[in-house]
């Protein structure tokens, strides 16, 4: 099913959570229903330092990924690279692979929120967090019915504007990647992780308003 991946911003003089209420406010008048809750989540492992060699080669950054939407799945993603869908023990793998890459701890991010049906469509609603601050909020639209992302995405963004205003965004990378194949769950993971690392940089400038 295409999908779309997206942060909003935190409205004037309001809080992150303020803000997320706001929006599933807006989809509960059109009608949506909620459906459960959802957690995407993100832990950085960067090449570790033994293995880098003395050629002045810089470390491999990978995100190691979870979606509860896949409960049986692992995401393993490079930046600009591939992305490796194993089962759940992977994250037992990752321990005994410490030795080549180390787990970045502080640089575990999160989004939890509330799922939502709307006829055809499923939406997520989630506050980002990293360690005990809410950080952001991203907004996850999916078009169930369809398999190839280039054919609904119109559909997708005139839904996306009905509650996200201008605020709505526009079509994602993956999706020109895709062209006519067809859209898989690693495509939706390679959009949080772009979504978490653009979060991750806003926080290294300090940034008014976000309490």
């Amino acid at each position: 099913p295409g999908c779309s991946v997206s942060q909003v911003p935190v409205a004037e003089g309001k809080s992150v959570q303020q803000t997320v209420e706001i929006l599933t406010r807006k989809l509960e008048l059109l009608g949506a229903e909620k459906q459960g809750t959802f957690c995407v989540d993100c832990e950085t492992y960067h090449t570790a330092a033994s293995t880098i060699g003395s050629q002045g080669q810089t470390g491999k950054l990978m995100y190691v990924m979870h979606n509860s939407e896949y409960p049986l799945s692992c995401f393993a993603l490079f930046e600009n690279g591939p992305c490796l869908i194993a089962d759940a023990n992977f994250d037992i793998l990752m321990v005994k692979l410490k030795g080549f890459f180390q787990n970045a701890k502080a640089n575990k991010i999160e989004s939890r929120g509330t799922r939502y049906q709307y006829c055809d469509f499923l939406v997520k609603v989630g506050t980002v967090t990293m360690g005990p601050s809410a950080r952001g909020i991203s907004v996850e639209v999916e078009y169930c019915p369809c398999v190839i992302a280039n054919d609904c995405w119109n559909l997708l963004m005139e839904f996306m504007q009905s509650f996200m205003g201008n605020h709505t965004p526009g079509i994602p990378s993956v999706f020109g990647a895709k062209h006519d194949s067809i859209y898989s769950p690693a495509d939706t993971m390679v959009q949080y992780m772009e979504l978490f690392n653009k979060i991750r940089k806003q926080q290294q400038v300090p940034v008014a308003g976000i309490r």
